[in-house]
């Protein structure tokens, strides 16, 4: 069961200005270990995430102006999370938003971290602990991010997240190393200023059964707020590791989302969706080479405008014939720093661009990062 629960965040966002993302497209090599899918090289992995938050921090440039901050799926180690969290707390300037995916830990260390940070992560403590009650599943493995808050004051929240739904190679004929399924999954309330949030995970934002569809869910809950109190689902972020990001799933549940074709969805009309993916620099175990990462991408409706343009590291279209318009960056390893267009500014007498790319940044040579010049 997909169960979403509202989170009140103190976070003051501008009302006169567009906010900004920076998207991490990384490498994530992974392999199956002890039945969870670990990092081959952690330090590595830590270095590059290190590289990032260290440019964050220094903030040239207007990456001051940085609100959310995100990382791919199964891209942090395990052990360096705590490092992580530190860093946010004790760097990151306030009102900043920084999400990561972590690789695969043990249900009964999962949790541990949700004991750790109990304020927030209620709900999700209650249905792990009623789940470890209900079987011997200490030892599944779970897949999870965190969205490390920093609030207005520079109180920092930390909110835990586990994958719902598994990749193949998350899955296992044992019952006893089959992937966790997580059941609850916050909806950021900003009180400050009105500003709605979700993260997913991977295939969560395509899962569905018989019974149930994760992105119905988000939707209805979209639209009960919107006709409640006129809000809307302003933001939804996806963190992946994905060799297939443009898989026809993917495709046709935002034909879904953004489309409207059997009711009205104003609680998602002016979502803006991100897609943070893995880069191709990533491994995996049961990879072929038709398999390809990256592809990171940011989605809007389409009465944004946004017209269609090819260039070196990025292109804008409509994936395919789509009530959307795509800004699709490359597959190689790169940062991508652009603004998120606000539904408010959406007006039919301006030509404005509501999207645009402000910086790319590919490696340097002293695992740093450099700014991509040209087109």
């Amino acid at each position: 069961m997909f169960r979403i629960v509202d989170k009140e965040i103190d976070v003051e966002f501008p009302l006169d200005h567009h906010l900004h993302c920076l998207i991490s497209q990384l490498p994530a090599s992974i392999e199956r270990r002890d039945h969870r899918c670990r990092l081959i090289d952690p330090e590595e992995s830590w270095q590059r995430v290190l590289s990032v938050f260290e440019m964050v921090a220094t903030g040239e440039g207007n990456l001051k102006r940085l609100h959310f901050l995100m990382l791919p799926e199964a891209v942090m180690p395990a052990a360096k999370v705590d490092e992580a969290l530190d860093f946010v707390a004790e760097r990151f300037r306030p009102n900043t938003v920084t999400m990561f995916g972590v690789e695969h830990i043990f249900l009964i260390n999962y949790r541990g971290w949700l004991e750790r940070y109990r304020d927030d992560n209620r709900e999700a403590l209650e249905c792990v602990l009623a789940d470890l009650d209900a079987g011997d599943i200490e030892q599944l493995p779970v897949n999870w991010v965190v969205i490390a808050i920093k609030e207005a004051g520079g109180r920092l929240r930390v909110f835990l997240e586990a994958k719902s739904h598994p990749f193949v190679g998350e899955e296992d004929l044992d019952a006893d190393h089959d992937l966790y399924r997580g059941k609850v999954f916050p909806f950021f309330r900003s009180i400050r200023t009105p500003f709605n949030f979700m993260t997913a995970i991977c295939f969560d934002y395509v899962y569905r059964s018989l019974y149930e569809s994760n992105i119905s869910t988000i939707i209805d809950k979209a639209n009960e707020l919107f006709f409640r109190t006129r809000q809307r689902l302003d933001l939804l972020t996806v963190l992946e590791c994905n060799p297939k990001p443009e898989h026809r799933a993917f495709r046709d549940v935002l034909h879904g989302f953004y489309g409207e074709y059997l009711e009205s969805t104003p609680g998602v009309r002016d979502t803006i969706t991100v897609f943070c993916n893995a880069s191709d620099e990533s491994l995996g175990a049961g990879l072929t080479p038709e398999h390809t990462f990256g592809r990171s991408s940011v989605i809007i409706h389409q009465n944004h405008k946004l017209q269609p343009r090819q260039l070196a590291e990025f292109a804008t279209d409509n994936f395919g014939g789509l009530p959307v318009g795509r800004l699709r960056f490359g597959t190689q390893t790169r940062l991508y720093y652009f603004n998120l267009p606000v539904f408010h500014e959406l007006d039919p007498r301006t030509t404005r661009v509501p999207l645009k790319v402000h910086s790319i940044f590919h490696p340097a040579a002293e695992n740093g990062w450099e700014r991509t010049e040209g087109d």
